[in-house]
Formats: structure tokens, C-alpha cells, sequence
């Protein structure tokens, strides 16, 4: 086991280690199983609840995931890469084999990840309401017969909504408790779904890894809201955004805050880690902290890099930093 990076004591490290044919890593009780001649994966010391990746990929050009092995939790989570950079997440709970799907931009290869293990979908989650996230709803429902959740904000933009939800509201998938978190700033009725028990979220296009999501319809106030919502839950939750934008995001946060140590690990991790065709999600609050401009808004070198007066409170600082991402 050998450390690759090591920036400050807000940043995982990163393990590694070869075999002739399979690369696997057990920090703690997680494993990644990297088959087809692929020697390089990794997971965060971050993250503890039991994950699957698995899936065929044009975009991430890689043949198969094995399971991640956690037995601390009952929920699985499996990522889908669909379109040219989204993620969609299937949900499997253990004990009763229900299934769910967090924002399915297109059907196919959704039903192909069922298709694999011969399962129902039961419950499609939706963040918001944009074609790139609800795409898949109508074929799949009427595929399965599963239940459209969604933002009651959205009932009348998501496609097929049959649950509509509300801030605060606590949902149940299967056994596992679902707070519904109103995050809007990037559409007026973004939603994030929290499960508690393992320590995860799925924030759609609020939160990225170094970033967050362009203000479509509403506000800077808005969005620092949303962001800090979602950062007063706990260090270690791990992040399920809806978009694979992690390397062209650190090349911007790069550049207004080059001297952040933790910043520049995470970043030539996140390039080897594309260069190998892997995903680079699911990040951690702990992480992000550490590294996101847009939850860093604080940041004097940031500030200054951008010539944000002292004066600017955070929300008037996100903007500016969201203007500057748009025009990088």
C-alpha cells in the first residue's frame, strides 16, 4: 500500500497497489475492483456507507465495476453514466430489493444496469426538472410502473410526477429515511435528496466536485443558501451530483487559488483519474471544503485573486466567482 498524495489533514489519501489482473483497494471495509487490465482506482477514506459502481460506459470506457463491500449499511448505490457527462444513480435496497434511480437523463442505459440483474425499478427520484435529468422518466415509468418523485415546486415540469415533495419533508425508500432539501439556485425548484443513514446526498446540479451549478433561475443569496444547507451536514457524507464536470472544475479553481495544496493534490488526481477513463464522483463535504471555490467564498486569496472587496459578503463573492467560471 503506498500513499500517492498527501496535501494537508483535509484531504483523503489516496491508496494504491498492483496485480496482474485486477486492482483492488481496501481502505477500511471499502473495496474497488477494477477488472479488463485497468491498474489504477481508488476510493476515499472519506466515505464508509456500502457503494456499487457498475456499468458499461461510452463515456467512462469502462467495462465493469465489481461491488463495493460495506456491511455497515443496506443501501447500494450504483453509477450510470449517460448522455456524454451525466450520472445517474441507481438505488438498490438489500433486504427488500427495492430500486430506485436519481435523475435518469435517458432510459437505455438505465434499463440495461436493471436488465443485468434481473431487477424492477421501483421509485424515479428527480432533483429538477431539466430534460438531462428527467429524460428517461416516461419510458421508464411506463416500462416499470415506478413512481415519479419530485419537487412540488416542478409538479408541473417533471415529466410523469406522481410524489411530490417538500422542504423538510422525510420520505422513506424502503427502510432508509430521505430528508428533502430545497436547494434552488440553479432552478428555482431544485431539490436534494439526504439519506442520513448512509451518508450520502444527491444534489443534482447544485453542488459539484469544485463547483456548483450555473444560476439558470435564481440568485447568488440563493444558491449560498443552497450550499450552505447542504455543507452543515456531516464531514464525511459522500456527494452524488448529476454531472462529471470534476477536471475542467479544477483547472478554474486552479486558477484563483493555485497555492491551496490540498486543491493541487485533489487535482492531479482527478486528471489521472480521467486519463484512465474512471469516474470521479462520489466526492466528500470534507473534501469540497477543502477545495471548492464556491463553499470557500472566504477565502482571501480567492477574494483577492478575483478583486472581491473585503467588504462583499459570500453571497456577492459566489457571484462574482460564478461569473468568472462562466466566462473560463
Amino acid at each position: 500500500m503506498q500513499m500517492i498524495s498527501k496535501a494537508s489533514s483535509a484531504m483523503a489519501s489516496f491508496p494504491r497497489s498492483r496485480a496482474r489482473s485486477r486492482f483492488c483497494v481496501w481502505p477500511g471495509m471499502r473495496q474497488l475492483c477494477l477488472r479488463k487490465g485497468l491498474l489504477y482506482g481508488f476510493m476515499r477514506l472519506f466515505s464508509s456507507p456500502l457503494k456499487t459502481l457498475r456499468g458499461a460506459s461510452r463515456s467512462l470506457r469502462v467495462d465493469q465495476f465489481c461491488s463495493v463491500v460495506n456491511m455497515s449499511s443496506t443501501l447500494q448505490i450504483e453509477l450510470v453514466p449517460c448522455l456524454r457527462d451525466n450520472y445517474a444513480y441507481l438505488l438498490h435496497d438489500v433486504d427488500t430489493g427495492t430500486v430506485g434511480v436519481v435523475d435518469p437523463s435517458e432510459a437505455v442505459p438505465v434499463i440495461d444496469a436493471l436488465s443485468k440483474k434481473n431487477r424492477n425499478l421501483t421509485y424515479i427520484l428527480n432533483t429538477h426538472h431539466h430534460d438531462d435529468h428527467t429524460g428517461g422518466n416516461a419510458e421508464l415509468k411506463a416500462r416499470y410502473g415506478a413512481k415519479v418523485i419530485g419537487s412540488a415546486i416542478d409538479r408541473d415540469r417533471i415529466p410523469g410526477i406522481d410524489i411530490v415533495l417538500n422542504d423538510g419533508d422525510k420520505w422513506m425508500f424502503a427502510g432508509h429515511e430521505v430528508h428533502v432539501m430545497e436547494t434552488p439556485g440553479h432552478t428555482r425548484g431544485h431539490i436534494s435528496f439526504y439519506f442520513p443513514g448512509s451518508a450520502s446526498i444527491f444534489t443534482g446540479d447544485t453542488l459539484f466536485s469544485l463547483s456548483c451549478g450555473k444560476l439558470f433561475e435564481g440568485t447568488p443569496e440563493q444558491m449560498q443558501s443552497s450550499l450552505g444547507k447542504i455543507m452543515a451536514l456531516p464531514d464525511d457524507t459522500n456527494v452524488y451530483c448529476g454531472h462529471e464536470y470534476t477536471l475542467s472544475n479544477s483547472k478554474f479553481a486552479l486558477s484563483i487559488e493555485p497555492e491551496n495544496e490540498a486543491l493541487q493534490s485533489y487535482a492531479s488526481h482527478v486528471a489521472h483519474l480521467r486519463g484512465k477513463g474512471l469516474p470521479t464522483i462520489p466526492t466528500t463535504l470534507k473534501l469540497e471544503k477543502a477545495c471548492n471555490p464556491f463553499v470557500r467564498t472566504s477565502s482571501t486569496r480567492i477574494r483577492q485573486s478575483l478583486s472581491i472587496p473585503a467588504t462583499a459578503n459570500d453571497a456577492e463573492a459566489l457571484g462574482v466567482i460564478r461569473q468568472a467560471k462562466d466566462n473560463f
